[in-house]
């Protein structure tokens, strides 16, 4: 891989991980399209999602400072606030489904679907998803994060299994259908984000060192997950901002475009 198809794969990642257009989608697209060599699939995609990973962390570390301090404060007898009770909980009920799912099919999923006909199609299921969403926002009270409403969330997050769905895409979505209000919604889907994107890639980077395949992470990797950090930081700012006062119909916009232009030319 060249320098420039690092960086451009790193732009890739860090704009598609965290906006609802799906990254590992794009990574496939991106690579049929410019015919890089895919000869580490899975693995080289978790070292761009380890990168943008420390973007969301650095991001959120308010939150995660805080939610770390009161969990803290509960294993050492002190208890712990509501709201951050709420969250840790949440955040961990959550992750259960992409976890079991994940690791049930990942093999079948590696093996089927990481396809650009499949990540098309997907990118249109997900857009009618995004649809649904802001239908019934309209229509049901909005309220504050709950148990009940982060394990929600973490049902539609198993979705982003498929290529082409969007993790975050999914997950505010599942927010919006359980009556979170719009900025609760996308905050929690990107603290949800981190068991997960932690939990996969160590999951691949143990495979590539177990099969001996630390030559994957040459310079080139390294320029990529630079520029993925970089730029997920800015992706991550645009959408808090962007979604405040604005749907997701942009992106429903964007993905059914790119969906059948990919039905057409590849």
């Amino acid at each position: 891989m060249t320098i420039f198809e690092a960086i451009g794969l790193g732009i890739v990642q860090g704009i598609t991980e965290f906006l609802p257009v799906s990254s590992s989608g794009h990574l496939i697209i991106f690579r049929e399209l410019f015919g890089i060599n895919d000869e580490f699939g899975l693995a080289f995609d978790a070292l761009l999602h380890l990168a943008t990973l420390l973007a969301v962390v650095l991001y959120f570390r308010k939150d995660i400072f805080r939610l770390c301090r009161s969990c803290g404060g509960y294993i050492s007898g002190k208890g712990i606030d509501a709201t951050n009770k709420v969250l840790g909980w949440a955040i961990v009920l959550g992750t259960i489904p992409a976890v079991v799912i994940g690791l049930q099919f990942e093999d079948q999923i590696e093996a089927y679907f990481r396809t650009s006909t499949f990540v098309a199609w997907m990118l249109i299921a997900g857009s009618l998803l995004f649809i649904l969403a802001e239908l019934v926002h309209k229509r049901i009270a909005e309220g504050n994060l709950t148990v009940s409403r982060g394990i929600v969330a973490g049902l539609f997050q198993a979705l982003a299994l498929l290529p082409g769905f969007s993790r975050s895409g999914a997950t505010i979505s599942g927010g919006l259908l359980a009556g979170l209000n719009r900025e609760s919604a996308v905050r929690f889907s990107f603290l949800l984000a981190i068991p997960v994107i932690a939990g996969g890639g160590l999951l691949k980077l143990h495979e590539l060192v177990s099969d001996g395949g630390w030559n994957v992470i040459d310079f080139p990797t390294v320029v990529s997950a630079f520029t993925a950090f970089i730029v997920g930081l800015g992706a991550i700012h645009f959408l808090v901002y962007y979604l405040r006062k604005h749907t997701l119909m942009i992106f429903v916009v964007y993905r059914v475009a790119l969906a059948l232009l990919i039905l057409i030319l590849l």
